[in-house]
């Protein structure tokens, strides 16, 4: 399969403050907006896409018409701790989860958008030597 495309779409009832949030706090601009579905786009190389949309559109099949739960959209950025500035202390979202190192090999917090969708903001840091033994030669290239 070659892929000419892939991004998630996300089913909220909170589609406008939805796209107010992504466009204002996390860079992305509007591509194409309809009262039901809204296509996102974050400038830059490589280019991210997002898209909202209203979980009652009849596009979705019977039985999914419902907002999404249980998703989590992480962000890697170069310095969580300059967001977690920007985004919790300064514009004032509530952290689901407060900034801290794991382990694993992440710094990050977690905050949630106007749909419940949750936003992990992370920053790569090493591993300890128990989860750094997890990892492929080819995820630490």
């Amino acid at each position: 399969m070659h892929l000419s495309s892939f991004y998630p779409v996300i089913a909220t009832e909170h589609l406008r403050a939805s796209q107010d949030f992504y466009t204002r706090l996390f860079g992305f601009e509007t591509v194409f907006e309809a009262d039901w579905y809204v296509s996102l786009k974050r400038p830059g190389d490589p280019t991210y896409e997002l898209a909202l949309l209203d979980p009652t559109h009849p596009t979705i099949p019977d039985g999914y018409r419902r907002p999404i739960q249980g998703l989590l959209l992480n962000f890697e950025v170069a310095d969580v701790d300059a967001e977690w500035q920007r985004l919790v202390v300064e514009q004032g979202l509530d952290p689901k989860l407060a900034i801290r190192s794991e382990d694993f090999g992440q710094r990050h917090f977690i905050v949630a958008d106007p749909g419940g969708v949750l936003i992990d903001v992370i920053t790569e840091i090493p591993p300890t030597p128990e989860y750094a033994q997890g990892f492929t030669e080819t995820a630490t290239q």
